[in-house]
């Protein structure tokens, strides 16, 4: 299990608050997981300004952008399938050994949760119940009805600027110099840009990891939880009320949210 769980693709380090989210400073990778073949389907997009019929147009969207989000839970899943299996051994009395604690490690920089080394031990790893707790809230899945209805929202159906300069689908910023696009509307003195991916599937990648470390979703993700506890389907509309820091709107915004995963219910597999 842990050599296939090795290779996960760590993502970068985020800075600071946005008003629609957060942007990696850079990209690095854990060896392993080959993202060859869901780079390559989004190595082209669909223009969506050209669509006029809106039925086709939101089945497009959404088609084109599920691929990613179905890639990033199932990355997640193995994850927390991980971190599961490592609470297992430990309510069992085992310890974790020496390859599980390493992966531990990196999962722990990756989510923003830092497992420290004890040098009165041989540098031995402690894992213990109050890490993976924390880790478990942080390491989990988001409903595609939820990620794909922000996406519609905040790039205007793919049709906005930033989707179609900069593979932007959630509005995220950045606050280097030239790190990305300037907004046309942006306040006098501000000095945040709207990042540029590579590619719409690591603009997915990128909302993942946001929502998943930023403290200011800390309410969605103890929403999820919640929800987990009581062994309830991990729902979009119920953690949409976790985003109401995503957008200077605030509750505007979640209700906004919400209302669109309630009117495109049709287009969901899931959640």
């Amino acid at each position: 299990m842990i050599k296939t769980t090795k290779k996960l693709a760590l993502l970068a380090l985020f800075t600071g608050l946005a008003a629609c989210g957060e942007t990696p400073s850079k990209n690095e990778f854990i060896e392993g997981i080959d993202d060859t073949e869901i780079k390559a389907a989004f190595s082209s997009k669909p223009d969506f300004r050209a669509i006029k019929d809106v039925n086709e147009k939101k089945a497009t969207f959404f088609n084109f952008l599920r691929p990613a989000v179905e890639h990033e839970n199932k990355r997640i899943e193995r994850e927390r399938q991980f971190l599961l299996a490592v609470q297992s051994k430990l309510e069992s009395g085992e310890k974790p050994d020496s390859e599980e604690g390493e992966y531990a490690v990196k999962l722990g920089k990756m989510y923003q949760i830092a497992l420290e080394r004890d040098s009165a031990t041989d540098n031995a790893i402690n894992i213990d119940e109050k890490w993976l707790g924390n880790m478990l809230k942080r390491v989990d899945v988001l409903p595609e009805a939820l990620v794909l209805s922000q996406a519609a929202n905040e790039s205007g159906w793919g049709t906005s600027r930033f989707a179609v300069e900069g593979n932007n689908y959630f509005g995220q910023w950045c606050y280097r110099a030239g790190c990305g696009l300037v907004p046309a509307s942006r306040t006098e003195g501000a000095s945040h840009e709207v990042a540029v991916f590579d590619s719409a599937y690591l603009s997915v990648q990128a909302y993942f990891m946001n929502v998943n470390r930023n403290r200011a979703y800390a309410d969605l993700r103890d929403i999820r939880a919640a929800q987990r506890s009581a062994g309830q389907l991990i729902e979009g509309t119920k953690l949409a009320e976790g985003l109401s820091r995503y957008s200077e709107r605030g509750h505007a915004y979640v209700d906004e949210i919400q209302a669109m995963i309630k009117h495109n219910n049709k287009y969901w597999r899931q959640g």
